[in-house]
């Protein structure tokens, strides 16, 4: 049903891109200048190309809600504020395949952010990680043409790798007691769940996607069962 809702709706959601231009809250624009190279891509490529920056918008938000939360992470890297800490995180993005955190293993990296002896950045070392992690279900890439083929599965994989990983900094606890790093909080009588809010936003995406993809390549997803629990990660 939820594929059948999509094939509906793309079409109406690419010809709205093309029309009038929206001037969004934060103050950017739909709008975009024509380039030769759009003629090489197909509905899908633009549309992985929107769902992805809007996961690294996500990311983003993640890592400085993370860091105004957990204000001694960032001032280990030097950094004065949780958003200068942000912008070198996501600086790397500009030239992704060339930095060193493009080429780094995201999964040992996830296991270093908890290990009780690690004296660096948690919320760099985590938030990196995951970063890492969705790129790399993207192939490592920022721009898609016809010729780019991207896997159902990897994109089924890294959305229940963040699910894991969500757990794990939910629950993850120092040997003092202390959680490792802070995130939702109690505010009276009410419980912050604003990073379970924006989490489970990123996992919508990858899930959208990896259905998407699923149906142009006529490849099934093998939908593994996967315990968060274990802290262990799907190949991707």
């Amino acid at each position: 049903m939820l594929r059948f809702i999509l094939i509906l709706l793309l079409p109406s959601l690419l010809a709205g891109c093309a029309g009038q231009e929206i001037q969004r809250k934060d103050g950017s624009k739909s709008a975009r200048e024509f380039a030769l190279s759009s003629l090489a891509k197909s509905d899908i490529d633009s549309v992985t190309e929107f769902s992805q920056k809007e996961a690294v918008k996500s990311l983003r938000l993640l890592t400085e809600k993370l860091y105004k939360r957990n204000p001694r992470e960032f001032r280990k890297g030097g950094h004065e504020s949780a958003e200068a800490a942000t912008a070198k995180l996501f600086d790397s993005l500009v030239n992704w395949q060339e930095s060193p955190l493009g080429r780094s293993n995201w999964e040992d990296n996830f296991k270093l952010a908890f290990q009780e002896d690690h004296s660096g950045d948690r919320v760099h070392t985590f938030m990196g990680a995951l970063t890492a992690m969705i790129l790399a279900s993207y192939n490592h890439k920022t721009t898609f043409f016809v010729v780019d083929e991207l896997s159902a599965q990897k994109l089924y994989n890294s959305a229940r790798n963040i699910e894991s990983a969500v757990w794990k900094l939910s629950t993850a606890k120092l040997s003092t007691g202390e959680k490792t790093l802070v995130t939702n909080s109690i505010e009276g009588d009410l419980q912050n769940l604003s990073f379970e809010r924006e989490f489970g936003k990123l996992v919508a995406i990858q899930d959208l996607m990896a259905l998407l993809i699923e149906d142009k390549s006529n490849r099934a997803i093998s939908r593994v069962f996967q315990g968060v629990a274990s802290f262990v990660f799907l190949p991707i």
